[in-house]
């Protein structure tokens, strides 16, 4: 068959849409592994099959933590870490997908706090897969803490992307912004000084409504590139009720811009972001009785979208 690789291929940014080598949009439609280290038997090639031939997904997220537990920097097994991404990354190669290496930043909030770590992580990944095209950096998941300004994850980016560009000169690079990344309006009002870079976007359907859709529409307008590299459709915890006009109304802006779009998350934790239900123990050929309701919705969305 021809992948979604095949047909597209490097991608760079242009404006603020991602595209391939002829100028074609792209856009990216997956899901992210909730840790790594926490359900690491979801990084399995059955599964990411499965999501790319029977739920249209064209993209991966490989999610490691930095500081909760079994965190690359609270005590994990990082060459255990290192080698789930590894497989992952070589398993979305061989499929013909798109993958995310994530520096999970989360109770950690301020990415200065282990940058000489990330410096180092991406200095050796870059070079790892230096000649794999496919392959995203996503360099701070959710900034978020007093003090954790945007001119704070601007001076991070600034370390770290050049350590990145040196092994992989063109790779796209996802840079999360300020609260938890919904600060895009702040990157776009003073943006990175290098190219293809996209600025993260993380919504919650049920906490965040209008007023974060119109921080994005303010930073799309301003020119910045946008990638909802992590959402679900309940609250802002994970768990919660779901809110389906609120993701209608953020499917109509994902529509309406072409974002690119990744769902947390894949996994079978007992909460209502998860997609696999708590009760299932299939990492893969997931019929309807494994899905949540979440799950059940974004199968849906991906199969319309693809």
């Amino acid at each position: 068959m021809t992948t979604y690789f095949d047909k597209h291929g490097p991608l760079h940014v242009s404006g603020t849409q991602l595209v391939d080598a002829n100028g074609t949009p792209v856009q990216l439609r997956g899901v992210s592994t909730l840790g790594l280290a926490w359900y690491p038997e979801f990084v399995n090639e059955a599964g990411f099959r499965t999501l790319r031939d029977d739920w249209g997904a064209n993209a991966v997220r490989l999610a490691m933590y930095t500081q909760e537990e079994g965190g690359y920097m609270t005590g994990g097994d990082k060459a255990g870490l290192e080698a789930l991404i590894e497989k992952g990354v070589g398993i979305c190669r061989d499929l013909g997908m798109y993958v995310i290496v994530d520096w999970h930043i989360l109770s950690d909030g301020n990415p200065e706090i282990h940058a000489d770590a990330a410096e180092d992580f991406f200095r050796r990944m870059s070079a790892k897969f230096a000649a794999e095209p496919h392959v995203l950096y996503e360099i701070c998941n959710e900034p978020n803490g007093a003090g954790v300004t945007w001119p704070v994850v601007k001076g991070y980016a600034q370390r770290i992307i050049p350590v990145i560009r040196a092994n992989a000169p063109k790779a796209v690079v996802l840079c999360g912004t300020p609260n938890w990344s919904q600060d895009v309006d702040l990157a776009a009002a003073d943006p990175l000084d290098i190219e293809n870079v996209m600025y993260s976007l993380h919504f919650y359907a049920a906490t965040h409504k209008d007023g974060l859709r119109d921080k994005a529409e303010a930073a799309m307008a301003a020119g910045a590139p946008i990638f909802i590299d992590e959402f679900s459709i309940c609250d802002a915890s994970g768990d919660g009720i779901l809110d389906y006009d609120s993701a209608a109304a953020w499917r109509a802006l994902i529509q309406k811009h072409g974002l690119s779009y990744i769902a947390w998350s894949l996994s079978n934790r007992d909460e209502s972001a998860a997609l696999i239900r708590a009760d299932s123990a299939k990492t893969s050929d997931w019929g309807d009785s494994d899905l949540t309701e979440t799950g059940t919705w974004f199968r849906n969305v991906l199969r319309e979208d693809k």
